[in-house]
């Protein structure tokens, strides 16, 4: 049996060499049996479980695991407390299992999703508070697609053009005041094969011909004021649109 100098050499001995308690010393490190608590910071390079048992980290009050630096300085903080995980760091991802690829990524720049889909569930959808960019947006099969700003515009814009369809519906706008159409340099083109223009006012036109006043009036001709507003004139064997009709002169 070796000599030791003091009772702190031959205890430290058999801690070196046996461990104590939970506490094993390895040729591959240090071995916990158990649960152990740490009161000070502990430093290690790797923490790893069973083969055949999860990793638990417990506190009464949060879970805090820091990076630093070979300064000394704070580089990323992952905080574990009752009632939010906080993450700080220069940019934060979230990887699948699988090939690595990157599912979320945030930084001050930007937030990335690289999922094949984005599903929103909640019953009030999604609130952007800026611009949102984006080459495709659709609805659910079976479902109805909603772009809505409650109480301001809602503008699509795109350099090459905005497509709006539907393959096995109908395509609805609504408005409360005005609907405008616009082209600045090329045409409004309507291909249907029925175009409806509803609740178009009727004008009034004079003949000096009699016309029967008990036959009932179904044919209209469709005319245009110089400001370009639509109105219904009653058909006859000419033209009965007048620029001077009180649909023109009061619009």
């Amino acid at each position: 049996m070796p000599e030791y100098e003091s009772q702190v050499d031959y205890i430290w001995s058999i801690c070196y060499t046996d461990g104590m308690g939970n506490l094993r010393v390895t040729k591959k490190g240090i071995r916990l049996e158990g649960i152990s608590e740490f009161l000070l910071p502990l430093y290690v390079k790797e923490i790893h479980s069973r083969k055949d048992s999860p990793l638990v980290l417990q506190s009464d009050r949060n879970v805090t695991v820091n990076a630093r630096n070979h300064m000394g300085q704070l580089t990323g903080q992952l905080t574990i407390g009752a009632d939010a995980v906080e993450a700080q760091c220069k940019r934060f991802e979230v990887r699948a299992s699988e090939d690595g690829r990157v599912l979320f990524s945030a930084d001050e720049d930007e937030i990335t999703i690289g999922a094949e889909k984005l599903k929103v569930t909640g019953t009030e959808g999604a609130v952007f508070g800026h611009s949102v960019e984006t080459p495709h947006i659709r609805a659910e099969p079976s479902q109805d697609l909603r772009l809505e700003s409650p109480t301001r515009s809602l503008i699509m814009e795109a350099p090459r053009g905005v497509q709006v369809s539907a393959a096995a519906g109908d395509f609805k706008a609504t408005c409360r005041k005005e609907l405008h159409l616009q082209s600045t340099e090329g045409e409004i083109f309507l291909n249907a094969e029925t175009i409806r223009l509803g609740n178009l006012p009727t004008g009034s036109f004079s003949s000096s011909s009699p016309s029967s006043s008990s036959s009932r009036q179904t044919v209209y001709e469709l005319c245009v004021c110089p400001n370009g507003k639509l109105y219904l004139s009653p058909a006859g064997v000419g033209s009965t649109c007048q620029s001077s009709s009180n649909i023109c002169l009061w619009s």
